[in-house]
């Protein structure tokens, strides 16, 4: 490891999926001192978050920040309102269109507070696990967002205008299919076990199985020749 003052700091959005802590180990090996950011936006799968702190801490990262907010005011998606979270989805059908678990404008909201934290860091590598190969066709998640919200950001800062930082947008998994990811983040020392990527899970953290996340989490392990430990973990294999 580097030293700490010696080493490049990145901003990486970690919401305590399979995803998410993936590309914080990517970033660690990639040399980057990580500053992890969280939010609590009013999610019903907000257990999510005692497994990002818990990883954060396991990673040791230089600082792990969770932001409060609650887009449960504006609602439209079934994880911060009165909506049932789809399941029983075949995997074909997943792909098709954009589903009610979409959070309108979450991505863009989450890269706003990653950029200015970023800039008063002095950080101009922001890092993010959104995923266009096996996903659930949010449009947030796409190489054309990514590369929108780059030149944003270059262009929204003072940092960016005053040329002392050229912003970049690192999306490690974006080509990734979900078993690629699942081998990635079991190479670079994840506990897969100890994330959680179910929209509806129980108090516990037990997964539903049967929401779109579990399906594309349960399709990647299968094709990555490997048993989710998460499932192992609750008796769920």
């Amino acid at each position: 490891m580097q030293n700490s003052l010696m080493q490049k700091k990145a901003v990486c959005l970690l919401s305590g999926g399979l995803d998410s802590t993936t590309v914080v180990a990517i970033a660690q090996a990639e040399g980057y001192e990580v500053y992890a950011l969280s939010f609590r936006y009013g999610q019903r799968h907000a257990v999510e978050l005692e497994k990002a702190s818990a990883f954060a801490k396991a990673r040791g990262v230089a600082r792990h920040v969770t932001i409060d907010m609650d887009m449960r005011a504006f609602g439209g998606s079934a994880l911060t309102a009165d909506i049932a979270v789809p399941k029983g989805h075949s995997v074909e059908d997943i792909k098709q269109g954009i589903p009610v678990t979409y959070v309108p404008a979450r991505n863009t909201i989450f890269l706003s507070f990653a950029l200015a934290w970023a800039e008063t860091l002095g950080a101009q590598d922001l890092f993010v696990g959104v995923n266009a190969m096996d996903y659930s066709g949010y449009p947030d998640c796409r190489p054309e967002y990514i590369n929108a919200f780059e030149t944003l950001g270059n262009l929204a800062t003072k940092a960016g205008v005053e040329g002392k930082q050229q912003l970049k947008i690192h999306a490690p998994l974006i080509t990734m299919t979900k078993a690629d990811i699942v081998r990635k983040g079991t190479e670079l020392g994840v506990d897969f076990s100890e994330t959680t990527s179910c929209y509806d899970p129980d108090p516990a953290g037990k997964p539903c199985g049967q929401c779109d996340s579990c399906l594309l989490r349960a399709k990647g392990f299968i094709e990555a020749g490997l048993i989710d430990p998460l499932y192992v973990k609750f008796g769920l294999v």
